[in-house]
């Protein structure tokens, strides 16, 4: 069965003839038209002869005559946008930094696999800007449907104006806003209106990993820095000198981690874990938070001096529920996003657009695209009208609309708020009910730790054993949860070996017990 042609050339260099034979079979089998070459001579010649219009170059690094990364440096001397994906077979952290660094748009490693340069190739083609020709004038296009994925609420205006006024500075920019607001398309978007736009942007999500984690992942270590160790790696800030760095969740950073950064931010220069020597870099920062740091700063959880000094220009995403406007064309946007090529297109039915107007969005952007996506998949809209509505009935969480001004032409209904106790009562919980969620879910979690410690009289290993988790996750999730061993005094330990003795009895009111413990840490 013949495969589709997508319209778009490869310029594949590779001096090996049978993986160059394996990759251009790989790539003909995704839709590209394949142009080959040899060594870097031979790739420098095909663009220069400019006779088949190239979408991307695949460079192998080591080649006879002249290397890829020769043959890179040369390609950006006279074309800064055309995407470049390099490939080696001798992926040492070196080559990586140095393909980074002279412009490449990403690294594969080989052996490779085919969905690997797959979606490499894609994200480096959809991140491109590419020229649009007009009645013979060449002229440069912005990233299709802009206006759209950002929307055209007042507000979205403001922030897409504001865009081009900021982008060029190399001042630290702090992204605030709901989770599932576009902090990240924003910032994104902030990269490529910078100079840096031909340099990489690299993200880190401090939420995602623990702080040692984190600290090595930015500023990498030394080989022997720390068992398993085995050879130097470079952080993020080095990879993306001369470029941006995307410092995703901010508010969740290790407070003594914070202190380091802030000398980065400061003096431009850092030092990897286990090394003497003070590397110099060129970095910008964009730092994204859902948090509110000043009460962050109150609560001695986020340093002040590091507020400041990320917070020079300070961009706030409003949630969806703020710019109703916008909902309707951002979901059709998704819709044309997730259906695929050759199936046919779906319209949102009215009543569906009605209830997707109406939705207070607590998820926003990310919440309406997961409903989109489950909309083109079942192409069916009665199962996601009746969960919009059985969502409707509930209070509005998040900061909702609900308590507020309602938007024109909008009639809001105010849910009674039904407390632990069982008594109706109309004055709203002393914090939001997300708060009180996870303020429960981490007094549970801590609870049932806590229990299966004692009950394993703090033996660690045997306590993760039955809670049935991981002893490296135990760890974490008592650091995190500032649990410690307790002292037990003489007394302490006559009385809990009286209340082991007696097995018959019920366990003590508040103690856990492993079931508890699973389902609190499941």
């Amino acid at each position: 069965m013949p495969v589709a042609k997508n319209g778009r050339t490869i310029l594949l260099g590779e001096d090996d003839l049978e993986v160059r034979s394996y990759l251009e079979t790989a790539l003909r089998c995704q839709g590209y038209s394949i142009e080959v070459a040899q060594d870097g001579e031979e790739v420098l010649a095909c663009l220069r002869a400019n006779q088949t219009p190239i979408s991307a170059v695949v460079l192998d690094i080591i080649m006879p005559r002249r290397d890829g990364l020769e043959a890179l440096k040369e390609i950006r001397s006279f074309n800064r946008d055309l995407p470049v994906i390099m490939i080696s077979g001798a992926s040492s952290a070196l080559n990586v930094v140095d393909a980074m660094k002279n412009g490449a748009n990403d690294f594969l490693a080989k052996p490779i696999r085919p969905d690997d340069l797959r979606k490499a190739l894609k994200m480096a083609l959809e991140t491109t800007v590419l020229p649009v020709v007009s009645n013979g004038v060449e002229k440069t296009a912005g990233p299709a449907n802009k206006q759209i994925l950002f929307g055209t609420s007042p507000q979205m205006r403001e922030l897409q104006d504001l865009l081009s006024e900021i982008g060029w500075s190399e001042a630290p920019v702090l992204i605030q806003g709901e989770t599932g607001t576009g902090k990240e398309v924003l910032a994104r978007e902030l990269h490529a209106c910078s100079p840096r736009a031909k340099r990489s942007i690299l993200k880190l999500n401090c939420a995602a990993l623990p702080s040692e984690l984190v600290e090595s992942e930015l500023f990498g270590y030394e080989r022997g820095a720390f068992t398993g160790a085995f050879e130097k790696k470079p952080g993020m800030f080095g990879l993306a000198d001369g470029g941006t760095i995307l410092l995703d969740e901010i508010g969740d950073m290790d407070f003594k981690l914070q202190a380091k950064l802030l000398q980065v931010l400061q003096d431009h220069e850092f030092q990897r874990l286990g090394g003497r020597d003070t590397i110099k870099v060129d970095v910008r920062v964009i730092a994204a938070t859902h948090c509110d740091l000043e009460k962050a700063i109150a609560e001695s959880k986020f340093r002040e001096d590091l507020y400041y000094r990320l917070n020079v220009i300070n961009l706030r995403v409003p949630p969806l529920r703020e710019r109703r406007e916008d909902i309707l064309p951002l979901a059709e946007f998704l819709i044309r996003k997730h259906t695929a090529p050759a199936a046919p297109a779906v319209e949102i039915p009215g009543a569906l657009r009605e209830l997707f107007l109406n939705y207070h969005w607590p998820g926003n952007v990310r919440e309406l695209e997961n409903m989109v996506r489950k909309f083109v998949i079942f192409r069916s809209a009665r199962s996601i009208e009746q969960e919009l509505r059985v969502k409707l009935r509930r209070a509005p969480v998040n900061g909702s609309t609900a308590g507020g001004t309602a938007p024109a032409g909008e009639v809001l209904v105010s849910l009674p708020v039904l407390p632990a106790n069982g008594e109706l009562n109309g004055t709203p919980p002393a914090a939001p009910v997300l708060e009180q969620v996870a303020s429960a879910k981490r007094e549970a979690e801590r609870a049932a730790i806590v229990g299966a410690l004692k009950s394993t009289n703090w033996n660690r290993k045997q306590a993760s054993v039955q809670l049935q988790i991981d002893y490296k996750a135990l760890l974490y999730k008592m650091k995190r949860l500032s649990i410690k061993k307790e002292r037990v005094g003489p007394q302490a330990i006559q009385t809990r070996s009286e209340a082991s003795s007696a097995n018959t009895e019920p366990a003590p009111a508040g103690q856990s017990s492993p079931v508890f413990a699973r389902r609190a840490l499941g």
